[in-house]
């Protein structure tokens, strides 16, 4: 416990450098660069039909005119994309709910496929979604992995977290994800725990339907809640109690284990595909819609949350960039081994030809405490090492994501004050 409490600590002032975004001026920030590698494309839809108060990502109530206003200018950013020799092999869309409005989600596929070299896409969407028409227009788009939030189906957790009367049951979701099997590559449903009111019963159910409707991966996040919405959050479902996270995680992965590899510390699939934490498998991604972050460069940068601005900054061509950080060489290589780290083997060699020899002598002080915890072992190979205690990656990717949720926060309430 005392191991964790340190790694949890130590992380989190690391990332508090990370999100502390300089101010940038819309159309002001070139994102041009010569061709390279393939790269990933993040689009972020916002709408959803109502909000979950957990949820920190960039989310508005659906309102039809202004949604259809915003997909346009979204296709209009991919362009700029092009328009600045940028190439990517895979996209991610996520929300908010991407599904809200599927002629313009399909529309804007069709584009991406048009002008990348696109080898795969993954889509985020909600249970209320998962009928058949809808999933004859996501297939027809050629989407290779349908991801589900599905959270848990605990009746009692779902009425907890607002989520019973937007998407049912568990009884009603259970057949929904039953009939989801053959229409995609991968389907992925989205689980949480941790829940405040969460017992192990509860958990060791949930993980017994998972089992039983052999979806081919699971990704089972760690509740994370952003400073800002803490004490709201504490009101309507109660405390968060991290000490138990690690027993409710081995329990995850003791029960998941025998039917699936890990992807990543808490991404269980039972062959090759995307996965939610697509800042694992691509070194480098760019991040388009309103709210969306990308990393691109060395630098990490926010757009716009203010949807009728960034609309407005995308029909005059800027680049609707609000926020950014450019990193040094020490940031990006703790941002790699992180990222590593948490995908559950590092290597060193590849950080090494990317930065120099001396990341080695910059990297091993952390290598080696990782080492005397029994957090890593070496393969023998030349900067090889495998993970050997994933909490410790849960943790530290909390601990991360937990900071770019407090600055979500920040810039929605900045948004809001201005309305």
């Amino acid at each position: 416990m005392l191991t964790e409490k340190l790694v949890s600590f130590i992380v989190r002032k690391q990332v508090k450098k990370y999100f502390r975004l300089q101010p940038a001026v819309a159309g002001k920030i070139s994102l041009n660069r010569t061709p390279q590698a393939p790269l990933l494309l993040y689009l972020h839809i916002p709408f959803c039909e109502e909000l979950c108060t957990y949820c920190s990502f960039h989310r508005v109530l659906f309102q039809e005119s202004i949604a259809r206003e915003y997909f346009a200018a979204l296709r209009q950013e991919i362009y700029m994309y092009k328009q600045a020799n940028y190439n990517f092999q895979a996209a991610y869309i996520g929300g908010g709910t991407p599904t809200i409005l599927l002629d313009e989600l399909a529309e804007t596929i069709k584009l991406i496929r048009s002008v990348f070299a696109i080898n795969e896409i993954s889509v985020e969407t909600n249970p209320n979604h998962l009928d058949r028409e809808k999933m004859q227009i996501l297939q027809a788009a050629g989407i290779e992995r349908l991801s589900v939030g599905v959270q848990s189906f605990n009746d009692d957790i779902l009425k907890s977290i607002g989520r019973y009367d937007k998407y049912g049951s568990g009884k009603d979701i259970i057949p929904k994800i039953r009939d989801l099997q053959g229409w995609f590559k991968t389907v992925n449903i989205d689980m949480i725990f941790n829940f405040p009111l969460q017992t192990e019963e509860m958990l060791k159910q949930d993980l017994v339907i998972i089992r039983d409707l052999k979806v081919d991966q699971v990704t089972f996040y760690p509740l994370m809640i952003a400073a800002t919405t803490r004490n709201d959050m504490e009101r309507k479902i109660g405390i968060v109690n991290n000490k138990r996270g690690k027993k409710y995680f081995e329990m995850i992965t003791a029960e998941l284990q025998k039917e699936y590899r890990a992807s990543t510390a808490w991404c269980f699939s039972k062959n090759d595909a995307l996965i939610d934490e697509y800042v694992v498998n691509y070194d480098e991604y760019a991040g388009i819609g309103s709210g969306a972050f990308g990393y691109l460069n060395g630098t990490v940068y926010a757009n716009l949350f203010d949807i009728p601005e960034y609309i407005n900054q995308v029909k005059q061509e800027n680049f609707p960039v609000v926020a950014k950080r450019e990193f040094n060489k020490k940031s990006i290589m703790l941002y790699e081994f992180l990222m590593q780290f948490f995908g559950q083997s590092l290597n060193l060699a590849y950080i090494r030809k990317k930065h120099g020899f001396w990341a080695t002598l910059y990297l091993y002080p952390i290598i080696f405490f990782f080492l005397v915890v029994r957090g890593l072992k070496s393969t023998g190979e030349d900067g090889g090492y495998i993970v050997r205690k994933p909490y410790y990656g849960v943790i530290m990717m909390r601990e991360f994501f937990t900071a770019v949720n407090n600055f979500r926060d920040y810039c929605r309430a900045k948004v809001n004050n201005m309305l």
